[in-house]
């Protein structure tokens, strides 16, 4: 095993054991001006407060997107959000109301993040691959009542089947009829609504998240996730306010909205953007445009670097980068040493999930790093491997991580489903994440994939039951089951054992029309890249795909 030692030099974390057993929650809270004032909403947190105390003018934000390029100070994030609360209040939206936000990375997406927070309007995130049988499901358990979106992602709204839906706010020219023009809208505010204070409980999104049964999730994270996330970004992420930090996740997901831009910005840390699909020479050539100090990506984008070669780095000056984290999937030893050899930096790997809201297992810049282990449970978090009844296992036994409830960024509910939530809690006191993991003899855990059959692709959540659904849709397919692959790029990859009906023969163009049909029906990250047929499924005595079975197919280890 390849083992870093801790760096030298001064980090905002000195002493992890020391921190371990003195560190409390309670400590952080102190930091939100809400322990004086008793008036909560992080929207002031990470904004207002910053103007307020004379840095109304740093830049909080770099938007880069084709030829569009853009910096947004604080004050003007500030301004901007203020007038998105007033559209929103003109059209009727009030605290505790839902607001979808359907849209690619852009500087719209933020403000809308933040003007509806200000009022206390509750934001489901939306990955802007989503098409209309996954907006349904997420618009429509929810009851949005009002959602942003482009001219672009518009036609994909399925507007007959979401009958809460009262307002569409559009972005971009080109506006379909019946909906609200976003900026014309914002052009003839006049004045703005006082920031709405909530308690610390208040819904502040609403993120789905897959599950293997194939029904998204809502998971309900609160305003008092800024606890955690201000803590874990000056202790994980080492930030510091001369920084530029960089989080290369969409803010449909937990990591772009929870490290993009919220923890940064309560520590007052520009934060860079990058609009538009992944290339390697365009992502190069943004570490070194803004000057990025610290980077926070995933295994895939690291290997998708390290697949254009050597040249391309030389190409770029990335001297000020001091500090690159991972999180999403495994990294490999493989990329950790291209990362020592071409940038002169480990890279400090991190686990959570979209139900813990921040980093929960680390490496840090201050402990030894052991390649292949998520690292150390961070100081006031409490993490275990539990057997199937919640008993606590020794060390190298596999089993579930596990992680005591109670932190301070915890999801509160599944939206609708209070008998999910407590599924999740059915071993108190502990939270039952779903992932398989084992420690070792100091404490280091080990992440062995998921106990559920989620799939982990570039870093993207999918549900294979709401894959195998959708196929089962198709005239030619009378049974799917669906596993994830492993894969040196993506980490997993879909695919697909399925089962013809009569009459369907077998061919690379019904392979074609089978992913378009996934694609198109839920989201291209669900679309299987590979394809098996079979004579029959398993399934378990009640009825249910084998998960365990299909995981040994992928792997080779059962062929009958």
């Amino acid at each position: 095993m390849l083992v870093i030692p801790a760096l030298p030099g001064e980090h905002n974390l000195k002493d992890y054991i020391r921190a371990r057993e003195e560190f409390s929650f309670q400590s952080v809270e102190k930091e939100f001006s809400w322990s004086t004032t008793g008036r909560v909403n992080i929207v002031y947190e990470a904004v207002d407060r910053h103007v307020e105390d004379g840095y109304g003018q740093q830049v909080a934000l770099y938007f880069e997107a084709g030829a569009r390029r853009e910096e947004y100070t604080f004050s003007r994030l500030q301004h901007e959000s203020s007038r998105f609360a007033a559209v929103l209040k003109k059209y009727g939206l009030q605290k505790g109301d839902r607001l979808g936000i359907f849209m690619p990375r852009s500087p719209e997406l933020y403000i809308s993040f933040l003007g509806a927070a200000r009022l206390g309007v509750v934001v489901v995130p939306l990955f802007e691959a989503f098409m209309a049988e996954a907006l349904k499901d997420r618009l429509g358990d929810c009851q949005a009542v009002a959602v942003v979106t482009t001219p672009e992602l518009f036609p994909r709204l399925p507007l007959a089947q979401l009958p809460a839906l009262k307002h569409v706010f559009v972005v971009g020219e080109d506006i379909p009829a019946g909906t609200v023009d976003w900026h014309a809208e914002m052009s003839r505010v006049e004045g703005t609504p006082s920031m709405e204070w909530v308690g610390r409980e208040h819904p502040l999104f609403i993120l789905y998240a897959s599950g293997a049964d194939g029904r998204a999730r809502g998971l309900v994270h609160v305003h008092n996730i800024m606890v955690g996330l201000l803590i874990t970004a000056r202790w994980v992420h080492d930030l510091r306010p001369d920084d530029i930090y960089w989080c290369t996740a969409d803010p449909g997901w937990i990591t772009g909205i929870a490290y993009g831009f919220l923890a940064p910005w309560l520590l007052r840390v520009p934060v860079v953007v990058r609009g538009g699909r992944f290339n390697a020479e365009d992502w190069c050539a943004t570490l070194a445009r803004y000057r990025v100090s610290v980077w926070y990506s995933a295994p895939t984008a690291f290997r998708m670097i390290m697949s254009a070669g050597d040249e391309l780095l030389s190409r770029y000056d990335l001297s000020r980068l001091r500090h690159i984290l991972s999180v999403g999937e495994p990294l490999t030893q493989e990329v950790m040493e291209w990362s020592l050899e071409k940038l002169g930096l480990p890279i400090y790997d991190t686990w959570w999930m979209s139900e813990t809201g921040m980093n929960m297992i680390c490496n840090y810049r201050c402990m030894p790093v052991k390649v292949g282990s998520i690292g150390l449970p961070f100081p006031g978090i409490e993490a275990a491997v539990v057997d199937d009844e919640g008993r606590e296992l020794p060390p190298g036994r596999i089993g579930n991580l596990a992680i005591r409830a109670g932190w301070p960024a915890q999801f509160r509910a599944v939206w609708n489903d209070p008998a999910r939530y407590e599924e999740y809690f059915r071993h108190r006191p502990w939270f039952i994440s779903g992932d398989a993991a084992y420690r070792d003899e100091e404490g280091y855990f080990y992440f062995q994939g998921r106990l559920d059959g989620v799939i982990n692709t570039s870093g993207e959540r999918v549900g294979p039951a709401e894959v195998e659904r959708k196929l089962e849709e198709h005239p030619a397919v009378a049974r799917a089951g669906v596993a994830g692959k492993p894969d040196k790029l993506r980490g997993e990859i879909v695919k697909a054992y399925i089962v013809l009906n009569p009459g369907y023969t077998w061919s690379d163009e019904l392979a074609g029309e089978l992913r378009e049909f996934v694609r198109t029906g839920l989201a291209a990250h669900a679309a299987p890249r590979e394809f098996e047929v079979r004579e029959a499924i398993p399934l378990t005595r009640d009825g249910r795909v084998d998960r365990r079975v299909l995981r040994e197919w992928v792997l080779g280890l059962n062929r009958g």
